[in-house]
């Protein structure tokens, strides 16, 4: 059996009921998440300063070129597993996530050894934010209702960091984030104006929250 093959409908826990359709699916560049979730970056900065350290005090204290080397061959080969590691937990994390919107809610199936299917429906929606990066990737935080109580540990790193309370899930590291955002901030007008006119004028509290997002 293949992966996800229970899913009646790629990505989502069950076939989409009728008024609800799909609007975008896609998923993290794994490169972004590497980056911005695993500090890949940082992690090669900390071991370059490491080798740089090492030679200095090598070479201060007279030592030869042999041993200089020696001494700076089990920090690359730390960095080099290291870096490689999360490199592929970037990729991996990225290749089993699927972000969904429709027109009703966000679905978020995450995890790798142990895959999870996250409905977020729009009711449930306080606000939602856009913070778009110089490649064109960036990250759509979403504010649930109190009520909610997402757990942070479940949902990292598809959360918004340092943000423990509330925990803000968050749609990560996606291409072309600003044209994902304009998706998600039509539908969610769309729902609160379906919902206006369902209940005469009036919105539940829950679904009254910003609906613009900008970066």
């Amino acid at each position: 059996m293949r992966e996800y093959d229970f899913e009646p409908v790629r990505g989502l826990p069950e076939r989409l009921p009728p008024g609800e359709e799909m609007l975008w699916q896609g998923s993290p560049r794994w490169d972004v998440l590497a980056r911005r979730a695993f500090h890949v970056r940082k992690v090669a900065v900390y071991f370059a300063v490491l080798v740089v350290l090492r030679l200095v005090v090598d070479w201060s204290d007279g030592s030869s070129a042999a041993s200089v080397i020696q001494g700076v061959t089990w920090i690359l080969a730390l960095a080099l597993v290291s870096i490689g590691a999360l490199t592929l937990l970037g990729w991996a994390m990225a290749r089993t996530t699927l972000y969904t919107i429709t027109n009703r809610r966000v679905v978020m199936r995450i995890g790798v050894a142990l895959p999870m299917i996250m409905n977020l429906p729009f009711k449930q929606f306080r606000s939602a934010d856009l913070r778009v990066y110089p490649d064109g990737s960036g990250d759509i935080p979403l504010l649930l209702a109190k009520s909610a109580r997402p757990s942070y540990m479940i949902f990292w790193p598809h959360v918004r960091p340092w943000h423990f309370s509330p925990t803000q899930p968050m749609l990560r590291g996606i291409p072309d984030a600003a044209a994902v955002a304009k998706i998600l901030s039509d539908a969610l007008a769309g729902y609160l104006e379906e919902s206006r006119q369902a209940d005469g004028g009036s919105v539940e509290s829950s679904a009254q929250g910003e609906t613009s997002l900008a970066s």
